[in-house]
C-alpha cells in the first residue's frame, strides 16, 4: 500500500511539474497539430514499438511485399518535406540574421519567426512519417534491419522533437534541424533514385558519401551542441544539455552499428559476407527497401 502511495506521488508531483513547464512554453505553437498536448506524441511512439514487436510475427507466414511505388511515393514526399525545411530555414534565418553559433529563441509573431517555428514543426511531422521505413522493412521481412539503434533512433526523435517544438521552436534548435534536413535531402534523393529500379543504378556511383555524410552530421551537430554551452548562448540550459546527452548516445550506437554491420559484418551468414564487402567498396547497398539489403542508416 505504501508503495502504490509513493508511486502515486510521483506522479502527482510529475504532473504538477509539466503544468509548471508549460508557463515557459511556447504559446504560438499551442494550437497546432498534436502541440497541445503529449498524448498523441506518446501514443503514436507506444504504436510504433507495438508495430516492431507484433509486425514481424504478422508477417512470419505471409510472403514479403515488394511495394516498389508506395516507396518511390514515400522517399519523394521525404525528399520534398525536407527541401521545404531547407528552404524556409536559410531563407527566413538570412532574413532575421541568425548566427551560426549563438541564436536564442523569440517568441515573436514576426513573419519569418513564425516561418522558422512552421518550418521546425514540419521536422517534427517528419519524424512521424519516417516512421514508415521500419513499415517497410516488416513488409519486406528484412527485420534484421530491426536494430536496437534504427527503433530507438524513430521512436525517440519524433518524442524528443515533440518538447523541441513545445519549448524551443527556434534558435539553436534551427541549426540541428536544417543540417539534418538537409543530409535527409540528399539521403532521400538518393533512395527515390535507387527505389526506381535497377536502370537506376548507373545514377548512384556516390551511395559511399552519403554514410560520410553521415559521420558529418553527428560531429558538426556535438561541436555546434559543445560550443553553445561553452560560449554560454542564451538557450535554455537544460536544452543544451540533454542535446549533448542525446547526440552521444545517437553517435555511439551508430558507431557500435557501423562496427557489427560493416567491419566485423555479424549481421550477416558468411556466405553472404564476401559480396557483402564487395557491395560496401561500389557503393550499391541501400536502406529502406530500394534495392540491395536496404542496409539502415541512422539520420
Amino acid at each position: 500500500m505504501a508503495t502504490l502511495e509513493l508511486i502515486t506521488d510521483k506522479i502527482d508531483h510529475l504532473y504538477k511539474f509539466y503544468l509548471h513547464t508549460l508557463t515557459f512554453s511556447d504559446p504560438r505553437v499551442e494550437t497546432w497539430l498534436f502541440m497541445d498536448s503529449p498524448r498523441w506524441t506518446i501514443a503514436i511512439a507506444l504504436l510504433y514499438l507495438l508495430i516492431v514487436w507484433l509486425g514481424p510475427k504478422v508477417m512470419a507466414n505471409r510472403d514479403p511485399l515488394t511495394l516498389k511505388w508506395p516507396m518511390i511515393m514515400y522517399n519523394f514526399l521525404c525528399m520534398a518535406i525536407s527541401f521545404h525545411i531547407v528552404k524556409e530555414n536559410v531563407i527566413c534565418g538570412y532574413q532575421l540574421g541568425y548566427s551560426l553559433t549563438c541564436q536564442q529563441v523569440v517568441f515573436s509573431y514576426n513573419e519569418y519567426e513564425l516561418r522558422i517555428a512552421k518550418s521546425l514543426w514540419w521536422f517534427y511531422i517528419s519524424k512521424l512519417i519516417e516512421m514508415l521505413d521500419t513499415v517497410f522493412f516488416i513488409c519486406r521481412k528484412k527485420n534484421s534491419q530491426l536494430t536496437f539503434l534504427h527503433v530507438y533512433h524513430h521512436a525517440s526523435m519524433f518524442a524528443w522533437w515533440w518538447i523541441g517544438i513545445k519549448w524551443v521552436a527556434g534558435g539553436q534548435s534551427w541549426f540541428g534541424a536544417t543540417l539534418n534536413s538537409f543530409i535527409h535531402l540528399v539521403m532521400y534523393s538518393y533512395y527515390l533514385l535507387a527505389a526506381m529500379g535497377p536502370r537506376m543504378q548507373k545514377y548512384l556511383w556516390w551511395k559511399r558519401y552519403l554514410t560520410q555524410l553521415q559521420f558529418a552530421q553527428f560531429i558538426i551537430g556535438l561541436i555546434h551542441a559543445f560550443q553553445s554551452l561553452y560560449f554560454e548562448c542564451e538557450f535554455p540550459l537544460w536544452m543544451q544539455y540533454a542535446v549533448i546527452v542525446y547526440g552521444i548516445t545517437i553517435f555511439a550506437l551508430f558507431i557500435n552499428f557501423y562496427i557489427h554491420a560493416y567491419i566485423r559484418k555479424e549481421r550477416l551468414p558468411k556466405s553472404q559476407r564476401s559480396s557483402m564487402t564487395m557491395d560496401i567498396k561500389n557503393g550499391e547497398t541501400v536502406r529502406n527497401g530500394a534495392s540491395g539489403d536496404n542496409n539502415k542508416k541512422t539520420k
